[in-house]
């Protein structure tokens, strides 16, 4: 069925649902298995590969380079249909995403030239930029400096999300002059670890646990020349979180009508002898639908404020391409509060449409609130908020990208 017949509403673009519909028969596939997965801590490497032979992996490259061309809005609208099959593949994909958008600003063409081609053999990128609470925020205790005629790569990271089912890591680090420097560092490398060790209570699947880098050898070419993360990373990287937890909603939405459509035991002050009659108990679904109806608006509304964001690398002046980007920003942070509320509050409601039972974990209604729980921890909303707020009292533009770590380090040193 097409987003219409299902009423999420039109895709973004007249091709959508063509485009869609190579797509949807691996997300119903991934979906069939994704309460068996999380029960089990199944990793979900086969749903990946299936996705990466499908060519979704290359979704954003253009036609004549080995992709479909693929708009933001486009884009994102296939990551709320994959996060309503298994929102784990989505956080694992999130890297990749994100590098691939890296790749297509890049000013440099041999760079560009370089990992277009990669990505379009079905290569992929997992992450690698947070570290341990030792770090002082600001800065990296990954370091890749020269040692002969080879770079040399030491350190850990934590969060490595996908690095686990990934060929690359895109990483963040410093140099012996402890500047910014960017790397794309092979997963199979000697001196790589990556172990699942995330015990989180939600996000369980998407192996974002503790990446080591020991006396690994890299050469020049591993290196970003620029330096620095494309213009509108910090938008893009947020956005899919909140694409994932539209998709969340979506998932949640379809469980709760599908279980209290086949639901026969009724309590004797309610209002039908059939749950699915229960005035009540229909509006519960009811909402719980418009939340995640309500979300995938929100997200695509912000892709579009994306899509002009790239649309000016070329065509606008330096100060039109840094208003683009702060546009963005904006309508992204406007978009955390409402987004997460909506889903938190549909994945924790569902429940009052159900019984007792509901709450048993073969049912498995329990991943969708545990997993919308943890996206929206990361990147608090709380100083999303502040940030609007700034701006809609003092004209304050967003910060650009940020960092984590020990912040009485950084004053101290």
């Amino acid at each position: 069925m097409s987003q219409i017949e299902d009423a999420w509403g039109a895709g973004p673009t007249d091709r959508y649902e063509e485009l869609a519909s190579r797509f949807r028969p691996i997300f119903r596939e991934i979906r069939e298995s994704a309460v068996e997965r999380e029960q089990t801590h199944r990793l979900p490497r086969a749903e990946i590969d299936a996705l990466k032979a499908a060519g979704f992996t290359t979704l954003r490259l253009p036609k004549d380079e080995g992709g479909f061309g693929a708009t933001l809005p486009e884009l994102f609208n296939l990551l709320i249909e994959l996060s309503e099959a298994d929102s784990n593949v989505t956080n694992a994909l999130r890297a990749h995403f994100g590098f691939t958008e890296e790749v297509l600003n890049s000013p440099f063409k041999d760079y560009r030239d370089r990992w277009v081609k990669r990505i379009a053999a079905k290569e992929t990128s997992g992450s690698g930029f947070t570290e341990g609470a030792d770090n002082t925020v600001g800065h990296f205790n990954t370091r890749i400096v020269r040692d002969g005629d080879r770079l040399r790569l030491d350190g850990q990271k934590f969060y490595t999300t996908g690095s686990l089912f990934a060929d690359w890591i895109n990483l963040g680090a410093e140099d012996e002059e402890g500047n910014f420097i960017l790397a794309q560092v092979p997963t199979g490398a000697p001196g790589v670890s990556i172990v699942d060790d995330w015990d989180g209570f939600g996000q369980q699947l998407t192996a974002s646990g503790t990446a080591t880098f020991d006396n690994v050898t890299l050469s020049d070419e591993h290196l970003n020349p620029q330096r620095k993360r494309f213009r509108y990373s910090v938008a893009f990287y947020q956005l899919v979180h909140l694409a994932t937890l539209a998709g969340i909603g979506r998932a949640a939405a379809g469980d709760v009508a599908r279980l209290v459509s086949a639901r026969k035991r009724v309590f004797s002050h309610g209002n039908a002898d059939r749950a699915g009659a229960d005035p009540q108990i229909l509006q519960i679904v009811g909402k719980v639908r418009a939340s995640a109806y309500g979300a995938g608006a929100v997200v695509l509304k912000a892709a579009e404020a994306l899509q002009r964001a790239y649309d000016t690398r070329e065509r606008e002046t330096s100060e039109g391409q840094d208003i683009s980007v702060a546009v963005a920003d904006l309508e992204v942070n406007q978009g955390v509060t409402v987004v997460t509320s909506l889903i938190l509050g549909a994945t924790s409601d569902l429940f009052d449409a159900l019984g007792a039972s509901s709450a048993r974990r073969g049912v498995g209604l329990d991943r969708h609130w545990r997993n919308a729980r943890t996206l929206s921890s990361h990147n608090p909303r709380v100083y999303r908020e502040r940030i609007v707020g700034d701006f809609a009292v003092n004209g304050t533009w967003p910060p650009g990208p940020y960092r984590v770590g020990d912040g009485i380090a950084a004053k101290a040193g």
